[in-house]
């Protein structure tokens, strides 16, 4: 049994948040109330008891992340998935829904088969996406039927935006029959001449055609229309734009199914780390102006982004040292999550502490129908214990590779424990 004793709990399901104590057995949590006392359990219990001091600390359900690429299979010299859950678990998460995008692609029960195997001996709930096309090559739906009975949560080719527009509608269609939902990596190619970096200050001072604001725009106009006849649950990946929010915005007005996930990266910084950062602040979409910053975090706090996910994506320091456009995009980001979001969001006073808590761990739970993100009886013992106030320097990844701006930078936020099926899976050193 484990006791997690005198932490202040945050439950974004029932809105509670106030000092209890958590007993948990068998993976479940089997108590939530005020001053449980070791007395007053039964011998056996006593025995086996493991008790956890979260005194002066906050305790919140294990964090969801919809949004990650463990690089398991085809290019495990970034991550694998044994090493993308120690960086998870270090960063409070319980629960990692993985990209598809791996080589081969996950777009059959076998590859999705040796996924989900492989993440069931880490300690975290390691779920996965399966492809909406063949190969990811836009045109040939999988078979999205047997994909779902063999594992997977959702669909996405994240990575790989889909341009026939008949694709997009025939996936939404299926998706629904089904009830699994739809995740899309909306860039336009067309206004792209090169990628992950904006088109404007950014692009002006490499050099180079950089990734129009338009290409965000034109894709996620296109699928919000199309999710607006289909009753698809859909999601907007890694939202960039402010004209993309408003869009949003708009349609969730008429249509409950439509959702957006923002990364840490997009609410935190703009073009100009691009600048200061080369390579390690390449990322698709790119970073925007302040602007399109501003109106992300106005989308998390309206509720028009539901979603926090990091969009980690891990990649090694040869290839990040290439020149801007040859090196790949993205940065990881399990590591530094939720720290971001309690400097930029909490701390700047955009969100509440359970308001951030929320979009990190319910609200993305919920999109993907995992029983996960809340703190009940009868509910899973997958929590995350962290002082919001002391301070840790982002550096000793857990993940394989460390391509971050943020890397060497001071945060607040430091996760103390990270306890997954009732089972601690990351403990603070010291």
């Amino acid at each position: 049994m484990l006791l997690v004793k005198s932490g202040f709990v945050i439950d974004p399901r029932s809105g509670t948040e106030r000092k209890l104590d958590i007993l948990a057995d068998g993976g479940k949590i089997v108590r939530m109330e005020a001053g449980i006392e070791e007395a007053s359990l039964e011998g056996a219990e006593r025995e086996n008891l493991h008790i956890v001091d979260a005194e002066g600390k906050i305790v919140a359900p294990g964090l969801v992340d919809v949004h990650v690429h463990f690089r398991d299979p085809g290019f495990t010299y970034k991550e694998d998935i044994f090493s993308g859950a120690e960086a998870a678990a270090k960063g409070g998460f319980t629960t990692v829904v993985l990209m598809a995008n791996t080589k081969p692609a996950a777009d059959c029960a076998e590859i999705l088969s040796y996924v989900l195997d492989k993440g069931a001996r880490t300690g975290l709930r390691v779920k996965s996406c399966g492809t909406i096309t063949v190969g990811m090559q836009g045109k040939e739906l999988t078979d999205m039927e047997g994909l779902k009975d063999a594992g997977a949560v959702g669909f996405t080719d994240d990575g790989a935006p889909l341009l026939d527009a008949e694709t997009v509608r025939r996936a939404m269609e299926e998706a629904a029959r089904l009830g699994v939902p739809l995740s899309f990596h909306e860039e336009n190619p067309a206004f792209i001449e090169n990628n992950g970096v904006n088109r404007g200050k950014a692009s002006a001072y490499f050099g180079i055609g950089g990734s129009d604001r338009q290409a965000e725009i034109d894709m996620v106009k296109r699928d919000l229309e199309l999710a607006e006849c289909t009753g698809a649950d859909i999601s907007i990946q890694h939202i960039s734009t402010k004209e993309a929010v408003e869009l949003v915005r708009e349609a969730k007005k008429i249509n409950p199914h439509i959702h957006a996930e923002a990364t840490p990266h997009h609410f935190t910084l703009t073009e100009e780390a691009v600048i200061a950062y080369g390579t390690l602040a390449k990322m698709n979409p790119p970073l925007r102006e302040e602007a399109d910053r501003q109106a992300v975090i106005r989308g998390l706090q309206d509720g028009t982004i539901d979603m926090i996910a990091t969009d980690h994506a891990p990649h090694s320091a040869e290839e990040k040292g290439k020149p801007i456009t040859e090196a790949p995009s993205g940065i990881i980001g399990l590591e530094t999550s939720l720290s971001l979001g309690i400097r930029e969001l909490v701390k700047a006073g955009y969100l509440t502490m359970g308001e951030l808590v929320s979009r990190m761990s319910w609200q993305p739970a919920q999109f993907y129908r995992l029983d996960a993100g809340y703190l009940a009886a009868g509910g899973p013992a997958d929590m995350v214990i962290f002082d919001r106030e002391e301070t840790w320097v982002a550096d000793n990844f857990r993940s394989k590779s460390s391509n971050t701006p943020f890397a060497g930078m001071e945060l607040p936020g430091v996760v103390y424990a990270t306890i997954c099926d009732g089972n601690i899976i990351y403990r603070k050193e010291g």
